[in-house]
Protein backbone atom coordinates (compact mmCIF):
# COMPACT_ATOMS: atom_id res chain seq x y z
CA UNK A 1 0.00 0.00 0.00
CA UNK A 2 1.09 3.44 -0.94
CA UNK A 3 0.18 6.61 1.83
CA UNK A 4 -1.59 9.50 0.01
CA UNK A 5 0.32 12.88 0.34
CA UNK A 6 -1.08 15.80 0.52
CA UNK A 7 -0.57 17.78 -2.57
CA UNK A 8 2.61 20.44 -3.08
CA UNK A 9 0.11 23.07 -3.06
CA UNK A 10 2.52 25.95 -4.72
CA UNK A 11 3.44 23.73 -7.50
CA UNK A 12 -0.11 22.73 -8.53
CA UNK A 13 -1.31 26.44 -8.11
CA UNK A 14 1.60 27.15 -10.47
CA UNK A 15 0.57 24.75 -12.82
CA UNK A 16 -3.04 25.67 -12.83
CA UNK A 17 -2.08 29.32 -13.06
CA UNK A 18 0.45 28.16 -16.39
CA UNK A 19 -2.55 26.46 -18.02
CA UNK A 20 -5.45 28.53 -17.40
CA UNK A 21 -7.49 25.94 -15.16
CA UNK A 22 -9.47 28.44 -13.29
CA UNK A 23 -11.90 26.69 -12.32
CA UNK A 24 -9.05 23.90 -10.65
CA UNK A 25 -6.94 26.79 -9.21
CA UNK A 26 -10.14 27.70 -7.26
CA UNK A 27 -11.18 24.20 -5.95
CA UNK A 28 -7.61 24.08 -4.28
CA UNK A 29 -6.97 27.15 -2.97
CA UNK A 30 -8.46 27.73 0.59
CA UNK A 31 -10.85 30.41 1.19
CA UNK A 32 -8.53 33.75 3.24
CA UNK A 33 -9.21 34.66 6.87
CA UNK A 34 -11.41 37.25 6.75
CA UNK A 35 -10.00 37.37 10.62
CA UNK A 36 -6.96 39.15 8.95
CA UNK A 37 -8.60 42.16 7.86
CA UNK A 38 -9.70 44.73 10.19
CA UNK A 39 -12.63 46.97 9.36
CA UNK A 40 -12.65 50.29 11.16
CA UNK A 41 -16.43 51.47 10.95
CA UNK A 42 -17.53 54.56 10.78
CA UNK A 43 -21.49 55.26 10.83
CA UNK A 44 -21.27 58.72 12.31
CA UNK A 45 -21.33 61.87 11.23
CA UNK A 46 -19.10 63.57 13.69
CA UNK A 47 -16.50 60.94 12.86
CA UNK A 48 -16.40 61.98 9.04
CA UNK A 49 -14.05 64.89 9.19
CA UNK A 50 -11.75 62.87 10.85
CA UNK A 51 -11.55 60.08 8.64
CA UNK A 52 -11.15 62.64 5.72
CA UNK A 53 -8.42 64.27 7.38
CA UNK A 54 -6.56 60.85 7.81
CA UNK A 55 -7.11 60.67 4.42
CA UNK A 56 -5.95 63.36 3.35
CA UNK A 57 -2.62 62.91 4.76
CA UNK A 58 -2.23 59.61 2.86
CA UNK A 59 0.05 59.49 -0.62
CA UNK A 60 -2.21 57.00 -2.03
CA UNK A 61 -5.75 55.31 -0.72
CA UNK A 62 -7.74 52.21 -2.33
CA UNK A 63 -11.32 52.53 -3.42
CA UNK A 64 -14.22 50.72 -3.72
CA UNK A 65 -17.89 51.85 -3.62
CA UNK A 66 -20.73 49.90 -2.49
CA UNK A 67 -23.75 50.60 -4.91
CA UNK A 68 -27.33 49.10 -5.85
CA UNK A 69 -29.25 49.50 -9.13
CA UNK A 70 -29.64 48.36 -12.18
CA UNK A 71 -28.01 51.26 -14.83
CA UNK A 72 -26.87 54.59 -14.67
CA UNK A 73 -29.92 56.35 -13.61
CA UNK A 74 -31.08 54.55 -10.57
CA UNK A 75 -27.25 54.34 -8.51
CA UNK A 76 -27.55 54.94 -5.29
CA UNK A 77 -24.25 54.53 -2.61
CA UNK A 78 -24.80 52.91 0.69
CA UNK A 79 -21.07 52.38 1.44
CA UNK A 80 -17.43 53.67 0.97
CA UNK A 81 -14.56 51.47 2.20
CA UNK A 82 -11.08 53.19 1.95
CA UNK A 83 -7.44 51.38 2.22
CA UNK A 84 -4.13 52.66 2.67
CA UNK A 85 -2.25 50.17 4.91
CA UNK A 86 -2.04 46.27 5.02
CA UNK A 87 -4.94 44.64 6.23
CA UNK A 88 -6.85 48.01 7.43
CA UNK A 89 -9.77 49.33 5.74
CA UNK A 90 -11.66 52.28 6.74
CA UNK A 91 -15.32 51.80 6.10
CA UNK A 92 -18.09 54.49 5.61
CA UNK A 93 -21.88 53.46 6.00
CA UNK A 94 -23.27 56.80 4.90
CA UNK A 95 -27.17 56.15 4.99
CA UNK A 96 -29.89 58.35 5.09
CA UNK A 97 -27.19 61.53 5.06
CA UNK A 98 -25.11 60.23 2.41
CA UNK A 99 -24.91 63.96 1.14
CA UNK A 100 -23.27 65.63 4.32
CA UNK A 101 -21.06 62.39 4.41
CA UNK A 102 -19.77 63.17 0.69
CA UNK A 103 -19.74 66.54 1.01
CA UNK A 104 -17.02 66.38 3.75
CA UNK A 105 -14.95 63.39 1.68
CA UNK A 106 -15.34 65.67 -1.55
CA UNK A 107 -11.48 67.07 -1.00
CA UNK A 108 -10.48 63.48 -0.25
CA UNK A 109 -12.47 61.72 -3.49
CA UNK A 110 -12.14 64.92 -5.92
CA UNK A 111 -8.43 65.44 -5.27
CA UNK A 112 -5.62 64.95 -6.57
CA UNK A 113 -4.48 63.67 -3.35
CA UNK A 114 -4.62 60.96 -2.35
CA UNK A 115 -3.95 59.49 -5.56
CA UNK A 116 -6.72 56.50 -5.90
CA UNK A 117 -5.91 52.69 -6.53
CA UNK A 118 -8.98 50.37 -7.70
CA UNK A 119 -10.28 47.66 -9.43
CA UNK A 120 -12.65 49.27 -11.99
CA UNK A 121 -12.44 53.31 -11.19
CA UNK A 122 -14.91 53.87 -14.24
CA UNK A 123 -17.59 51.89 -12.09
CA UNK A 124 -16.79 54.01 -9.01
CA UNK A 125 -16.74 57.23 -11.12
CA UNK A 126 -19.91 56.33 -12.31
CA UNK A 127 -21.44 55.75 -8.69
CA UNK A 128 -19.78 58.87 -7.42
CA UNK A 129 -21.31 60.74 -10.72
CA UNK A 130 -25.19 60.53 -9.30
CA UNK A 131 -23.68 62.29 -6.08
CA UNK A 132 -21.59 65.47 -8.02
CA UNK A 133 -18.28 64.10 -7.64
CA UNK A 134 -15.79 63.96 -10.05
CA UNK A 135 -13.70 60.94 -8.71
CA UNK A 136 -9.79 62.80 -9.44
CA UNK A 137 -6.37 61.75 -8.82
CA UNK A 138 -6.89 58.00 -10.68
CA UNK A 139 -3.31 56.61 -10.54
CA UNK A 140 -3.67 52.62 -10.88
CA UNK A 141 -6.84 50.63 -11.96
CA UNK A 142 -6.13 47.03 -11.65
CA UNK A 143 -8.19 46.01 -14.29
CA UNK A 144 -6.64 47.64 -16.65
CA UNK A 145 -3.51 46.59 -15.59
CA UNK A 146 -4.47 43.08 -15.97
CA UNK A 147 -5.53 44.12 -19.38
CA UNK A 148 -2.19 45.61 -20.81
CA UNK A 149 -0.45 42.28 -19.05
CA UNK A 150 -2.54 39.66 -20.56
CA UNK A 151 -5.32 41.18 -23.51
CA UNK A 152 -6.50 38.24 -24.65
CA UNK A 153 -7.57 36.77 -21.35
CA UNK A 154 -11.68 37.30 -20.83
CA UNK A 155 -11.99 37.17 -17.26
CA UNK A 156 -9.92 40.44 -15.64
CA UNK A 157 -12.69 40.01 -12.79
CA UNK A 158 -10.80 41.07 -9.45
CA UNK A 159 -12.04 37.05 -8.13
CA UNK A 160 -10.29 36.10 -11.25
CA UNK A 161 -6.88 38.48 -10.56
CA UNK A 162 -7.30 37.47 -6.95
CA UNK A 163 -6.95 34.17 -7.45
CA UNK A 164 -4.40 34.37 -9.96
CA UNK A 165 -1.63 37.02 -8.45
CA UNK A 166 -2.23 36.64 -4.59
CA UNK A 167 -3.64 32.85 -4.59
CA UNK A 168 -6.55 33.61 -2.34
CA UNK A 169 -10.48 33.14 -3.16
CA UNK A 170 -11.71 36.64 -3.23
CA UNK A 171 -15.34 37.88 -3.19
CA UNK A 172 -18.21 38.19 -5.13
CA UNK A 173 -18.76 41.69 -5.97
CA UNK A 174 -20.63 44.12 -7.86
CA UNK A 175 -24.24 46.32 -7.62
CA UNK A 176 -27.45 44.93 -6.92
CA UNK A 177 -30.06 45.58 -4.81
CA UNK A 178 -29.65 47.68 -1.69
CA UNK A 179 -29.17 45.92 1.76
CA UNK A 180 -29.86 46.65 5.30
CA UNK A 181 -29.82 44.90 8.31
CA UNK A 182 -27.72 41.95 9.07
CA UNK A 183 -27.00 41.88 5.60
CA UNK A 184 -25.03 45.13 5.46
CA UNK A 185 -22.39 43.95 7.30
CA UNK A 186 -21.94 41.42 4.67
CA UNK A 187 -21.56 43.52 1.96
CA UNK A 188 -19.62 45.79 3.45
CA UNK A 189 -17.54 42.89 4.31
CA UNK A 190 -16.65 42.04 0.55
CA UNK A 191 -16.42 46.19 -0.04
CA UNK A 192 -13.67 46.28 2.22
CA UNK A 193 -12.31 43.04 0.82
CA UNK A 194 -12.51 44.58 -2.62
CA UNK A 195 -10.70 47.99 -1.48
CA UNK A 196 -7.74 45.70 0.22
CA UNK A 197 -7.45 42.90 -2.74
CA UNK A 198 -6.67 46.21 -4.94
CA UNK A 199 -3.96 47.58 -2.58
CA UNK A 200 -2.52 44.21 -2.91
CA UNK A 201 -2.82 44.02 -6.38
CA UNK A 202 -1.51 47.19 -7.32
CA UNK A 203 1.81 46.06 -5.27
CA UNK A 204 1.98 43.28 -7.46
CA UNK A 205 1.21 44.17 -10.87
CA UNK A 206 3.06 47.72 -11.51
CA UNK A 207 6.43 45.83 -11.06
CA UNK A 208 5.00 43.79 -13.83
CA UNK A 209 3.93 46.83 -15.52
CA UNK A 210 7.40 48.23 -15.10
CA UNK A 211 9.62 45.07 -16.24
CA UNK A 212 7.40 44.69 -19.25
CA UNK A 213 7.67 48.10 -20.20
CA UNK A 214 4.14 48.96 -19.98
CA UNK A 215 4.02 51.41 -17.54
CA UNK A 216 4.13 54.48 -19.56
CA UNK A 217 1.35 53.09 -21.86
CA UNK A 218 -1.18 52.60 -18.71
CA UNK A 219 0.40 56.22 -17.43
CA UNK A 220 -0.04 58.37 -20.20
CA UNK A 221 -2.72 56.39 -22.72
CA UNK A 222 -5.11 54.17 -20.37
CA UNK A 223 -5.10 55.92 -17.30
CA UNK A 224 -6.37 59.04 -18.10
CA UNK A 225 -8.70 57.72 -21.02
CA UNK A 226 -10.86 56.32 -18.09
CA UNK A 227 -11.79 60.04 -16.91
CA UNK A 228 -12.82 60.16 -20.40
CA UNK A 229 -15.23 57.28 -20.80
CA UNK A 230 -16.55 57.94 -17.41
CA UNK A 231 -17.88 60.88 -18.87
CA UNK A 232 -18.49 59.85 -22.60
CA UNK A 233 -21.07 57.38 -20.28
CA UNK A 234 -22.86 59.82 -18.36
CA UNK A 235 -23.48 62.45 -20.88
CA UNK A 236 -24.89 59.73 -22.60
CA UNK A 237 -25.95 60.25 -26.68
CA UNK A 238 -29.60 61.57 -27.50
CA UNK A 239 -31.54 59.99 -29.46
CA UNK A 240 -35.37 60.99 -31.27
CA UNK A 241 -37.44 58.02 -29.56
CA UNK A 242 -40.57 59.32 -31.51
CA UNK A 243 -38.32 59.36 -34.82
CA UNK A 244 -37.28 55.72 -34.18
CA UNK A 245 -41.18 54.84 -33.05
CA UNK A 246 -42.29 55.52 -36.70
CA UNK A 247 -39.50 53.73 -38.19
CA UNK A 248 -40.80 50.94 -36.23
CA UNK A 249 -43.64 51.38 -37.43
CA UNK A 250 -42.64 51.35 -40.84
CA UNK A 251 -40.36 48.42 -40.58
CA UNK A 252 -43.73 46.32 -39.59
CA UNK A 253 -45.45 47.25 -42.22
CA UNK A 254 -42.61 46.22 -44.73
CA UNK A 255 -42.11 43.19 -43.00
CA UNK A 256 -46.23 42.12 -43.15
CA UNK A 257 -45.62 42.76 -47.28
CA UNK A 258 -42.36 41.11 -47.45
CA UNK A 259 -43.81 37.86 -45.49
CA UNK A 260 -47.18 38.23 -48.00
CA UNK A 261 -44.98 37.88 -50.86
CA UNK A 262 -43.26 35.16 -49.55
CA UNK A 263 -46.03 33.07 -48.67
CA UNK A 264 -47.41 33.48 -52.11
CA UNK A 265 -44.03 32.48 -54.02
CA UNK A 266 -43.61 29.99 -51.77
CA UNK A 267 -47.30 28.96 -52.13
CA UNK A 268 -47.69 28.27 -48.54
CA UNK A 269 -47.28 29.73 -45.09
CA UNK A 270 -45.05 28.85 -42.97
CA UNK A 271 -41.99 30.05 -40.14
CA UNK A 272 -40.08 32.24 -42.27
CA UNK A 273 -37.33 32.06 -39.02
CA UNK A 274 -37.12 28.08 -39.11
CA UNK A 275 -34.22 27.06 -40.80
CA UNK A 276 -35.69 23.95 -41.26
CA UNK A 277 -39.08 25.00 -42.94
CA UNK A 278 -37.49 27.61 -45.07
CA UNK A 279 -34.79 24.37 -46.43
CA UNK A 280 -38.46 22.10 -46.89
CA UNK A 281 -39.99 25.13 -48.89
CA UNK A 282 -36.95 26.25 -51.27
CA UNK A 283 -35.36 22.39 -51.72
CA UNK A 284 -38.57 20.09 -51.23
CA UNK A 285 -41.35 22.24 -52.71
CA UNK A 286 -39.30 24.40 -55.11
CA UNK A 287 -37.15 21.87 -55.99
CA UNK A 288 -34.03 24.25 -56.33
CA UNK A 289 -30.53 23.43 -55.83
CA UNK A 290 -28.91 22.95 -52.48
CA UNK A 291 -25.64 24.32 -51.89
CA UNK A 292 -24.40 23.33 -48.78
CA UNK A 293 -25.17 21.06 -45.95
CA UNK A 294 -24.98 21.26 -42.19
CA UNK A 295 -25.46 18.72 -39.28
CA UNK A 296 -29.29 19.22 -39.21
CA UNK A 297 -30.03 19.34 -42.93
CA UNK A 298 -29.60 21.48 -45.90
CA UNK A 299 -27.66 25.40 -45.55
CA UNK A 300 -29.66 28.46 -45.34
CA UNK A 301 -27.44 30.95 -44.37
CA UNK A 302 -27.22 34.20 -45.93
CA UNK A 303 -24.10 32.79 -48.72
CA UNK A 304 -26.39 29.99 -49.63
CA UNK A 305 -29.49 32.53 -50.43
CA UNK A 306 -27.50 35.17 -52.32
CA UNK A 307 -26.40 32.64 -54.56
CA UNK A 308 -30.15 30.77 -54.75
CA UNK A 309 -31.62 34.38 -55.37
CA UNK A 310 -30.01 34.27 -58.70
CA UNK A 311 -32.40 31.77 -60.20
CA UNK A 312 -35.67 32.23 -57.61
CA UNK A 313 -37.64 35.52 -56.10
CA UNK A 314 -38.01 33.48 -53.29
CA UNK A 315 -34.74 33.32 -51.55
CA UNK A 316 -34.20 37.35 -52.18
CA UNK A 317 -37.57 38.30 -50.44
CA UNK A 318 -36.16 36.24 -47.64
CA UNK A 319 -33.16 37.95 -47.36
CA UNK A 320 -34.83 41.17 -47.26
CA UNK A 321 -36.90 39.71 -44.51
CA UNK A 322 -33.85 39.06 -42.34
CA UNK A 323 -32.39 42.78 -43.01
CA UNK A 324 -35.60 44.18 -41.90
CA UNK A 325 -36.20 42.08 -38.54
CA UNK A 326 -32.65 42.50 -37.83
CA UNK A 327 -32.86 46.23 -38.13
CA UNK A 328 -36.07 46.38 -36.25
CA UNK A 329 -35.07 43.86 -33.35
CA UNK A 330 -31.58 44.67 -32.80
CA UNK A 331 -31.25 48.26 -33.11
CA UNK A 332 -34.48 50.21 -33.60
CA UNK A 333 -36.26 48.23 -30.80
CA UNK A 334 -33.57 48.20 -28.58
CA UNK A 335 -32.55 51.60 -28.67
CA UNK A 336 -36.25 52.92 -27.71
CA UNK A 337 -36.29 50.38 -24.94
CA UNK A 338 -32.75 51.81 -23.73
CA UNK A 339 -33.53 55.47 -24.26
CA UNK A 340 -33.73 56.94 -20.67
CA UNK A 341 -37.36 58.36 -20.39
CA UNK A 342 -36.79 61.67 -19.35
CA UNK A 343 -33.33 62.67 -21.13
CA UNK A 344 -34.03 61.24 -24.19
CA UNK A 345 -30.50 59.89 -23.89
CA UNK A 346 -28.98 56.36 -24.37
CA UNK A 347 -26.01 55.60 -21.59
CA UNK A 348 -23.97 53.34 -23.70
CA UNK A 349 -20.85 50.93 -22.22
CA UNK A 350 -17.40 51.78 -23.65
CA UNK A 351 -15.35 48.56 -22.65
CA UNK A 352 -11.34 49.48 -22.17
CA UNK A 353 -10.18 46.21 -21.56
CA UNK A 354 -12.12 43.29 -23.90
CA UNK A 355 -10.41 43.75 -27.50
CA UNK A 356 -7.44 42.18 -27.75
CA UNK A 357 -5.63 44.41 -30.01
CA UNK A 358 -6.30 47.36 -27.75
CA UNK A 359 -9.36 49.01 -29.50
CA UNK A 360 -12.44 50.12 -27.45
CA UNK A 361 -15.71 48.20 -28.18
CA UNK A 362 -19.33 49.13 -26.81
CA UNK A 363 -22.06 47.06 -25.14
CA UNK A 364 -25.76 48.13 -24.31
CA UNK A 365 -26.03 48.92 -26.84
CA UNK A 366 -23.06 48.72 -29.10
CA UNK A 367 -23.35 52.22 -30.53
CA UNK A 368 -20.19 51.25 -33.02
CA UNK A 369 -22.13 49.08 -34.84
CA UNK A 370 -24.78 51.39 -35.98
CA UNK A 371 -25.72 50.51 -39.31
CA UNK A 372 -25.23 53.14 -42.31
CA UNK A 373 -25.24 51.37 -46.12
CA UNK A 374 -28.95 51.24 -46.31
CA UNK A 375 -31.57 53.70 -46.31
CA UNK A 376 -33.63 52.20 -43.18
CA UNK A 377 -29.66 52.53 -41.36
CA UNK A 378 -29.23 55.85 -42.26
CA UNK A 379 -32.73 56.35 -40.60
CA UNK A 380 -31.36 54.99 -37.88
CA UNK A 381 -28.29 57.13 -37.74
CA UNK A 382 -30.36 60.31 -38.59
CA UNK A 383 -32.44 59.38 -35.01
CA UNK A 384 -28.96 59.86 -33.15
CA UNK A 385 -29.11 64.37 -32.43
CA UNK A 386 -27.51 66.70 -30.97
CA UNK A 387 -29.26 68.78 -27.79
CA UNK A 388 -30.56 72.27 -28.58
CA UNK A 389 -27.80 74.85 -28.84
CA UNK A 390 -25.44 71.66 -29.64
CA UNK A 391 -23.76 70.12 -32.83
CA UNK A 392 -22.15 66.59 -33.50
CA UNK A 393 -18.82 66.57 -34.92
CA UNK A 394 -17.62 63.87 -36.83
CA UNK A 395 -13.79 63.27 -36.18
CA UNK A 396 -11.87 60.61 -37.76
CA UNK A 397 -8.33 60.14 -39.28
CA UNK A 398 -8.00 59.47 -43.09
CA UNK A 399 -6.94 55.95 -43.98
CA UNK A 400 -5.24 55.93 -40.61
CA UNK A 401 -3.94 51.89 -40.32
CA UNK A 402 -2.69 52.43 -43.82
CA UNK A 403 -0.84 54.90 -43.00
CA UNK A 404 0.87 53.38 -40.09
CA UNK A 405 1.57 50.33 -42.56
CA UNK A 406 3.34 53.07 -44.37
CA UNK A 407 5.15 54.07 -41.41
CA UNK A 408 6.21 50.69 -39.94
CA UNK A 409 6.87 48.90 -43.30
CA UNK A 410 8.97 52.48 -44.41
CA UNK A 411 7.78 51.13 -47.86
CA UNK A 412 8.91 54.46 -50.20
CA UNK A 413 6.07 53.60 -52.64
CA UNK A 414 3.61 53.90 -49.86
CA UNK A 415 5.24 56.68 -48.31
CA UNK A 416 5.46 58.61 -51.22
CA UNK A 417 1.56 58.14 -52.36
CA UNK A 418 0.66 59.86 -49.27
CA UNK A 419 3.25 62.03 -49.20
CA UNK A 420 1.94 63.20 -52.43
CA UNK A 421 -1.47 63.15 -51.09
CA UNK A 422 -2.60 60.87 -53.72
CA UNK A 423 -5.78 58.49 -53.76
CA UNK A 424 -3.55 55.29 -52.58
CA UNK A 425 -6.22 52.56 -53.42
CA UNK A 426 -5.84 54.30 -57.16
CA UNK A 427 -2.21 54.30 -56.76
CA UNK A 428 -2.41 50.13 -55.98
CA UNK A 429 -4.89 49.56 -58.78
CA UNK A 430 -2.56 51.39 -61.22
CA UNK A 431 0.32 49.27 -60.57
CA UNK A 432 -1.63 45.82 -60.06
CA UNK A 433 -3.35 46.20 -63.16
CA UNK A 434 -0.47 48.06 -65.10
CA UNK A 435 -3.01 51.06 -66.24
CA UNK A 436 -2.09 54.53 -65.83
CA UNK A 437 -3.93 56.22 -63.01
CA UNK A 438 -6.25 58.24 -64.88
CA UNK A 439 -7.42 54.98 -66.75
CA UNK A 440 -8.08 52.92 -63.11
CA UNK A 441 -11.33 52.61 -63.48
CA UNK A 442 -14.25 52.48 -60.58
CA UNK A 443 -14.26 48.58 -60.28
CA UNK A 444 -10.21 48.56 -60.33
CA UNK A 445 -10.19 50.96 -57.57
CA UNK A 446 -12.36 48.96 -55.31
CA UNK A 447 -10.40 45.61 -56.24
CA UNK A 448 -7.16 47.52 -55.59
CA UNK A 449 -9.10 48.82 -51.76
CA UNK A 450 -9.97 45.12 -50.36
CA UNK A 451 -6.50 44.19 -51.92
CA UNK A 452 -4.64 46.83 -49.83
CA UNK A 453 -7.08 46.46 -46.56
CA UNK A 454 -6.64 42.62 -47.16
CA UNK A 455 -2.75 42.73 -46.68
CA UNK A 456 -3.20 44.12 -43.50
CA UNK A 457 -5.61 41.49 -42.25
CA UNK A 458 -3.43 39.06 -43.43
CA UNK A 459 -5.53 37.60 -46.66
CA UNK A 460 -4.79 34.66 -48.61
CA UNK A 461 -5.57 34.39 -52.35
CA UNK A 462 -8.39 32.00 -51.35
CA UNK A 463 -10.18 35.04 -49.02
CA UNK A 464 -9.50 37.24 -51.77
CA UNK A 465 -10.98 35.34 -54.55
CA UNK A 466 -13.86 34.76 -51.98
CA UNK A 467 -13.97 38.53 -51.15
CA UNK A 468 -13.98 39.70 -54.73
CA UNK A 469 -15.74 36.58 -56.76
CA UNK A 470 -12.38 35.75 -59.20
CA UNK A 471 -10.53 32.75 -59.35
CA UNK A 472 -7.83 31.96 -57.13
CA UNK A 473 -5.13 32.00 -59.31
CA UNK A 474 -6.20 35.56 -60.45
CA UNK A 475 -6.01 36.53 -56.47
CA UNK A 476 -2.32 34.89 -56.30
CA UNK A 477 -1.52 36.60 -59.16
CA UNK A 478 -2.55 40.24 -57.65
CA UNK A 479 -1.06 39.84 -54.27
CA UNK A 480 2.14 38.91 -56.06
CA UNK A 481 2.01 42.32 -57.95
CA UNK A 482 1.21 44.14 -54.90
CA UNK A 483 3.99 42.75 -52.76
CA UNK A 484 6.15 43.75 -56.05
CA UNK A 485 5.24 46.94 -55.77
CA UNK A 486 5.26 48.00 -52.33
CA UNK A 487 8.64 45.34 -51.13
CA UNK A 488 8.93 47.34 -47.76
CA UNK A 489 5.58 46.08 -47.36
CA UNK A 490 6.48 42.46 -47.42
CA UNK A 491 9.75 42.50 -45.86
CA UNK A 492 7.53 44.14 -42.73
CA UNK A 493 5.21 41.17 -42.69
CA UNK A 494 8.05 38.69 -43.46
CA UNK A 495 10.30 40.25 -40.30
CA UNK A 496 7.49 40.76 -38.13
CA UNK A 497 6.09 37.30 -38.35
CA UNK A 498 9.59 36.05 -38.26
CA UNK A 499 10.17 38.41 -34.39
CA UNK A 500 6.59 37.47 -33.14
CA UNK A 501 8.02 33.65 -33.60
CA UNK A 502 11.32 34.26 -31.59
CA UNK A 503 10.27 36.80 -28.94
CA UNK A 504 6.68 35.16 -28.57
CA UNK A 505 5.12 38.65 -29.60
CA UNK A 506 4.41 41.94 -31.27
CA UNK A 507 3.49 44.85 -29.79
CA UNK A 508 2.25 48.25 -31.29
CA UNK A 509 4.22 52.04 -31.87
CA UNK A 510 2.98 52.68 -27.90
CA UNK A 511 4.71 49.41 -26.54
CA UNK A 512 0.72 47.52 -26.54
CA UNK A 513 1.80 43.81 -25.90
CA UNK A 514 -0.16 40.94 -27.35
CA UNK A 515 1.09 36.99 -26.75
CA UNK A 516 0.76 35.32 -30.09
CA UNK A 517 1.23 31.85 -28.82
CA UNK A 518 -0.71 30.40 -32.29
CA UNK A 519 2.91 30.41 -33.95
CA UNK A 520 3.97 27.82 -31.67
CA UNK A 521 1.54 25.29 -32.76
CA UNK A 522 1.55 22.24 -34.82
CA UNK A 523 -1.83 22.32 -36.49
CA UNK A 524 -0.96 24.84 -39.91
CA UNK A 525 -4.90 26.52 -39.67
CA UNK A 526 -3.57 27.94 -36.25
CA UNK A 527 -0.19 28.93 -37.29
CA UNK A 528 -1.63 30.71 -39.97
CA UNK A 529 -3.91 32.67 -38.09
CA UNK A 530 -1.07 33.45 -35.41
CA UNK A 531 0.71 35.17 -38.85
CA UNK A 532 -1.87 36.77 -39.57
CA UNK A 533 -2.65 38.09 -35.72
CA UNK A 534 1.41 39.39 -35.87
CA UNK A 535 1.09 41.43 -38.94
CA UNK A 536 -2.89 42.68 -37.69
CA UNK A 537 -2.08 43.63 -34.34
CA UNK A 538 0.87 46.22 -34.40
CA UNK A 539 -1.17 48.11 -37.18
CA UNK A 540 -4.52 48.06 -35.42
CA UNK A 541 -3.39 48.34 -32.17
CA UNK A 542 -1.38 50.93 -32.99
CA UNK A 543 -4.41 52.53 -34.75
CA UNK A 544 -6.23 51.94 -31.93
CA UNK A 545 -3.94 53.65 -29.06
CA UNK A 546 -3.75 57.09 -31.67
CA UNK A 547 -7.20 57.39 -31.28
CA UNK A 548 -7.00 57.10 -27.97
CA UNK A 549 -4.46 59.78 -27.67
CA UNK A 550 -6.30 62.07 -29.21
CA UNK A 551 -9.47 61.79 -27.62
CA UNK A 552 -7.19 62.43 -24.27
CA UNK A 553 -6.50 65.52 -26.07
CA UNK A 554 -9.70 66.68 -26.90
CA UNK A 555 -11.40 65.64 -23.34
CA UNK A 556 -8.81 67.85 -22.06
CA UNK A 557 -9.07 70.89 -24.51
Amino acid sequence: QVALQAPDHPALQALFRELEFTELQRAFTPVTSRGSLRMVVIDREEEVDGAARELLASDSVAIAVAFCGGGPADVEIYGLAFCKEPDVVLCLLPGPTIGSYLECLRPVLAGEKPSKIGHDLKCVMAALAKEGIVLGGLSFDTRVASYLLNPTRSDHSLAALALEQLGVVGPAVGSGAKVEGDRLEEAMRRVAEEAHLAWQLKNVLLPRLEQSGLLPLFQTIEMPLIEVLASMEEVGFRVDTDQLGELGKELEIQLGQVESRIFVLAGERFNINSPKQLADVLFQRLKLQPLKRTKTGYSTNVEVLQRLAMTHELPAEVLNYRSLAKLKSTYVDVLIKLADRVSGRIHTSFNQTVTATGRLSSSEPNLQNIPVRSEVGLRIRQAFIASKGHWLLSADYSQIELRILAHLSQDQALIAAFTAGADVHRSTAAEIFGVQPAEVTAEMRRRAKVINFGIIYGMSPFGLASELDIPQEEAALYIERYFQTYRGVKAFIDRTVQEAREIGFVSTLWGRRRAIPELKSSDQVVRQLGERLAVNTPIQGSAADLIKVAMIAIFRR
